[in-house]
C-alpha cells in the first residue's frame, strides 16, 4: 500500500493559494513613479527576499538548510539550498530536494520635493517571483557527489507607471498644461540549470523577455481671450520580446578551520528585444466620463519596427560562511550607456553597486527542538551606489537598509528528511536622490514576504 504524504498535499495546496493571490494582486497594482518615465522604468530588484534581506548579495551565496552540512552529510562540503538564488544559476547546483519559491511585496512609495514641502504616497502589492526546482541528478554522478538541477518561473523586472500634470504659462497663453502619462514593463519567463562537481558549480539560465511601454503627451491651452486651443495627444505604444542569457559560477574553498569561502560571479548578457511601435498624433476632447475622443488624426504609424537594448550587467561577490554565520559582499556594474529604444538614447547611465550582508541561525545539531526562536534565520545588510537615472546632469544617490528573517513552519523532524515549509520576511528602507539633487527624492519602503516550499513531490512514502 502506498501512504499519501499530507506535508506535501498541504504545500501544495498553499503554493497554489499563494499563486493565486499574488497574481491577483499584481493585476491590480497601482502607483506612480516619476523616474519610471526615463530607461526602461522602475528596476524590480533581481534577488529573492532572502537575499534581499542581505543587502542584495548573490554571487557567492547559497541559502543552506540551517546546520545540515555539519550533520547529516558528515563535514562534506555541500550545503543543501532552502531557496532559490534568482540571479546566480551556479548556486542551483546545491538543490537537493523540490524546492517552491514564491515571493510578494508591499511598496510604500514617498516622493518628496527638494524645493516645497510637498509629499506624494503610493502604496502598492505585487509579486515578486514565482520558481520551481528540483534534482535531476543521474545515479551516476550523484554516485560521485556531483549534481545536476533545474528551475523555471516567472518574475517582473521592470515597471513603468507615472503620471504627471506640468502648468506653465506661455507668451500669448494663460496656461500651458501638458499630462504625461505612462506604463507598462518588462517580464522574463526563465528556464534555469545548475551543475555542482566537487567544490565548482557553474550554471546557465535563459528564456524570453517580453513587455510594452505605452507613453502619450497631452497638452491644453487655455487663454483668457476668444480664441479656442484644440487639445492634442501624442502617443506611442510599443511591445517588444527577445531571449535572454545569464551565466554564472560558484567555488566553494574549505578552511582549515571548517569554514567555507565561498567565490561567484555572473552577467546577464546584453540583450537586443525585437520590437514593434504605433505612434499616434491627433487632437481630441474629453467626455463627460473622462474619456478622450479623437477629432482629428495628423499622424498615424502601425507596427514601425526597431529594436531595445538592454545593457549588460556583472556581479561578483563572495560568502564566508561558519556553523551559525554567513557574511558577505557584492560589487554589480551594469552598461546602462549602451541602452537604445528605437535607436534613441536616454537620461541614463552606467551604475555600480555595493551590498554587504549577514545571516545569523543560532541553533546546532545539540539545539531542542522546542526552542523555536533558535531555528529561525536571522538577516541584515545594506546597499550603496548610484542610480541608473541620470537628470539635470546630477547623479541621483542609491542606498538603503534591510532585515529580514526566515521561519520554519515544519518541524525539525521534517527537516531532517528534506522537507520544509519556511515563511521568508524582508524589510527594506531605501532612497534614491538627496537634498543636494535639484529633483525629487523617492523614499522606499518594502515590506517583502514569501513561502520556500520543499517535499519529495516525486516519491511516494511506503509502509508494510
Amino acid at each position: 500500500m502506498h501512504l499519501a504524504n499530507s506535508t506535501t498535499v498541504v504545500i501544495k495546496r498553499i503554493a497554489l493559494f499563494i499563486t493565486v493571490s499574488f497574481i491577483y494582486t499584481f493585476a491590480s497594482a497601482q502607483e506612480n513613479s516619476p523616474y519610471s518615465r526615463y530607461g526602461m522604468g522602475d528596476i524590480v530588484p533581481a534577488q529573492n527576499i532572502v537575499s534581499r534581506s542581505m543587502g542584495g548579495i548573490t554571487a557567492g551565496y547559497i541559502d543552506s538548510v540551517g546546520f545540515i552540512p555539519y550533520n547529516v552529510l558528515n563535514g562534506k562540503l555541500f550545503f543543501p539550498s532552502s531557496s532559490i538564488n534568482l540571479s546566480n544559476p551556479a548556486s542551483l547546483g546545491s538543490l537537493n530536494t523540490t524546492i517552491f519559491d514564491v515571493g510578494g511585496e508591499v511598496d510604500i512609495r514617498t516622493l518628496k520635493s527638494n524645493n516645497s514641502p510637498q509629499k506624494y504616497k503610493a502604496t502598492n502589492t505585487l509579486i515578486s517571483y514565482l520558481q520551481l526546482g528540483f534534482p535531476v541528478t543521474p545515479k551516476k554522478m550523484l554516485a560521485k557527489g556531483n549534481y545536476v538541477n533545474i528551475a523555471f518561473g516567472l518574475r517582473p523586472v521592470t515597471r513603468i507607471n507615472y503620471k504627471i500634470l506640468a502648468d506653465k504659462s506661455l507668451p500669448g497663453i494663460d496656461s500651458a498644461i501638458t499630462l504625461y502619462e505612462g506604463t507598462g514593463g518588462i517580464s522574463q519567463a526563465n528556464f534555469s540549470t545548475g551543475v555542482k562537481i566537487k567544490n565548482f558549480s557553474f550554471g546557465v539560465s535563459t528564456g524570453y523577455s517580453f513587455g510594452n511601454r505605452q507613453n502619450s503627451t497631452k497638452l491644453s491651452l487655455k487663454s483668457s481671450d476668444s480664441v479656442r486651443y484644440m487639445q492634442s495627444n501624442t502617443q506611442a505604444d510599443a511591445r517588444f520580446g527577445g531571449f535572454f542569457l545569464t551565466l554564472g559560477a560558484q567555488y566553494g574553498i574549505r578552511l582549515p578551520n571548517k569554514n567555507v569561502l565561498r567565490l561567484g560571479i555572473s552577467t546577464n548578457m546584453q540583450q537586443k528585444l525585437k520590437a514593434k511601435r504605433d505612434n499616434i498624433n491627433e487632437t481630441f476632447v474629453y467626455d463627460n466620463n473622462g474619456s478622450t475622443v479623437a477629432i482629428d488624426t495628423v499622424t498615424n504609424t502601425i507596427d514601425e519596427k526597431g529594436t531595445v537594448t538592454l545593457p549588460a550587467t556583472y556581479t561578483a561577490g563572495f560568502t564566508y560562511t561558519t556553523k551559525h554565520w554567513i557574511v558577505g559582499a557584492d560589487v554589480d556594474y551594469a552598461q546602462w550607456s549602451k541602452y537604445r529604444y528605437f535607436g534613441a538614447t536616454d537620461a541614463v547611465q552606467n551604475n555600480t553597486t555595493l551590498h554587504m550582508g549577514a545571516q545569523y541561525f543560532p541553533a546546532d545539531p545539540t539545539t531542542l527542538s522546542s526552542k523555536y526562536w533558535r531555528f529561525v534565520k536571522y538577516r541584515a545588510g545594506i546597499y550603496i551606489g548610484n542610480d541608473y537615472v541620470k537628470t539635470n546632469n546630477a547623479n541621483r544617490p542609491d542606498y538603503g537598509l534591510t532585515l529580514g528573517a526566515s521561519l520554519p513552519l515544519t518541524s525539525f523532524q521534517r527537516l531532517r528528511v528534506g522537507e520544509f515549509v519556511t515563511l521568508n520576511t524582508g524589510l527594506e528602507f531605501g532612497q534614491h536622490g538627496n537634498k543636494q539633487n535639484q529633483s525629487l527624492r523617492e523614499g522606499i519602503v518594502r515590506v517583502n514576504f514569501g513561502l520556500s516550499m520543499s517535499a519529495t513531490w516525486f516519491q511516494k512514502s511506503k509502509y508494510n
